[in-house]
């Protein structure tokens, strides 16, 4: 069996490396072609290396063709991963500082929120490119596997504007299932779960164990779950209040609406600084910084370890692989996708994207009718459509307009900004992004004028309720194993830091 796989933006010392270990662990896939490409020759440069020894270190003999040229890449692929992130860390820490500046306390920031809406801005332009690309030199009809964020704004631009088959994927189903399993002391693979909304707002609407139904047992073994109970605060109030868990992070769900974050002085009570993803102020913009200095600091050792094993055993939870093997193998896969809801959730837009249950096979990705959303549900996902969906008309024609109302219309910003400084703030990230931002030249000319002629209004300052600030590399050698593993948390940002593709 034999055919093109592509990754676009593959300048990672983790995301890209596992990515492939998972691919090549299919028996059918020893005779695949592999080709990457990044802007970043020398991330390239070592990322190609470490995997090229791995397929050595498993008896393949595949040579993995690296490029900075991505149309040479992507030419003949069937198959094309995307793991970029435009603007690599420097966009990111605006998207993180400059909202601080008004109150908008940030824990990731690339879904929704300031930070997410000014992502999807600059990716979704980009991804538009990629897209052309792809339909000038990819296979007829090869499939996009996006793995990059924002999710459902990017899979929307593609899908609907971009003209390729496009898939969005996330472990953020995986990861709560896990939970779930945990606090009621089973298995993973023996907790049956039914779950569906848009990316990171994706609700638990079914929970069960041999035939049980745990779904309305879930809190109160939350709120007795001795690390849990303090370090998903968010998530617990969440379930308390509307019924279902949710699969986000307790940071990353705090962001996405307005209750949790909006006053300085109340978010420490409900965030946790064990770990930067509970809730730390910025705290995925440091893991990445940290784990990009490590990445270039500690990747010759990374070069003198045993290379990783391939093989089922070894074969990681990320749906990509899954779904190639299940298009050309016809072995039956059942994951949750992030694809156009066409009627699969009857109270969601049937133009947004969402996410939910599908079976793949060699028929293609099929996604399963739900149906309705149990309303709250749908109440909390509907507000965020309505941001994704002004964000991506805003990206795809440069109406400023559109972006401003976006930022509006956003739970957190609205609750902690006036309109006038909402309308500022716009401003300011416009003209500090500039350079990635090409289709609000015009506008961005016009922000540069209010800016030198206008009053300022005062903004708060803000430096954050638990900001921390990035560890050296000589406090990260302290302890590499920790680095080892902070760098490994952040390996799919470090995979998309490199800037545009």
């Amino acid at each position: 069996m034999s055919f093109k796989v592509a990754f676009i933006g593959a300048g990672s010392i983790g995301f890209t490396r596992t990515l492939l270990r998972d691919l090549l662990s299919v028996p059918e896939f020893k005779g695949i072609e592999i080709a990457f490409t990044d802007i970043n020759a020398e991330n390239l440069k070592m990322v190609t290396a470490l995997c090229q020894r791995d397929l050595k270190g498993n008896g393949l003999n595949i040579g993995i063709k690296a490029t900075l040229d991505r149309r040479e890449a992507l030419t003949n692929a069937r198959y094309i991963f995307s793991v970029v992130r435009i603007g690599g860390l420097e966009a990111f820490e605006q998207d993180i500082s400059i909202p601080l500046n008004y109150g908008i306390d940030q824990c990731v920031g690339d879904t929704l929120s300031a930070g997410g809406i000014m992502y999807g801005q600059r990716g979704i332009q980009e991804m538009l490119a990629i897209c052309k690309d792809i339909r000038d030199v990819a296979e007829p009809n090869c499939l996009l596997l996006n793995y990059a964020n924002p999710m459902a704004m990017l899979t929307w631009a593609c899908q609907t504007y971009g003209g390729v088959n496009t898939v969005g994927l996330c472990h953020g189903v995986q990861g709560g299932h896990r939970q779930i399993a945990t606090v009621f002391d089973l298995d993973k693979k023996d907790v049956d779960i039914v779950c569906a909304g848009i990316n990171h707002q994706t609700w638990y609407v079914q929970i069960k164990h041999e035939g049980k139904d745990l779904t309305t047992s879930l809190l109160g073994a939350f709120e007795q779950h001795p690390e849990y109970q303090h370090t998903e605060k968010v998530r617990i109030d969440m379930l308390k209040r509307f019924g279902y868990y949710s699969t986000e992070s307790n940071g990353h769900l705090s962001e996405y609406v307005p209750w949790y974050r909006k006053r300085s002085d109340e978010i420490i009570d409900w965030i946790d600084l064990g770990s930067w993803i509970n809730g730390e102020t910025g705290g995925y913009l440091r893991v990445c910084t940290e784990g990009r200095d490590w990445f270039k600091e500690d990747f010759p050792n990374w070069m003198k370890e045993p290379a990783l094993e391939y093989g089922n055993d070894q074969r990681g939870e990320e749906h990509g692989s899954y779904i190639i093997e299940a298009l050309e193998t016809g072995r039956i896969y059942r994951g949750h996708f992030n694809r156009m809801n066409n009627g699969v959730i009857t109270n969601l837009p049937d133009d947004c994207v969402i996410e939910a249950p599908g079976y793949v096979d060699r028929n293609g990705i099929n996604m399963t009718i739900v149906g309705d959303l149990p309303l709250g549900c749908a109440a909390v996902c509907s507000a965020s459509v309505q941001v994704q969906r002004l964000a991506v008309k805003a990206a795809i024609t440069g109406d400023d307009q559109l972006l401003r109302q976006a930022f509006m219309m956003d739970p957190l910003t609205g609750a902690v900004c006036t309109p006038p400084e909402i309308w500022q703030l716009v401003d300011d990230l416009l003209i500090a992004q500039e350079r990635w931002l090409p289709q609000y030249e015009e506008s961005i000319v016009a922000a540069k004028q209010r800016q030198q002629t206008e009053p300022r209004i005062q903004t708060k300052g803000s430096t954050g309720a638990a900001r921390f600030t990035p560890k050296t590399i000589e406090e990260l050698m302290l302890n590499r194993v920790e680095a080892v593993r902070n760098a490994q948390a952040a390996d799919k940002a470090i995979n998309r830091s490199q800037g545009s593709n």
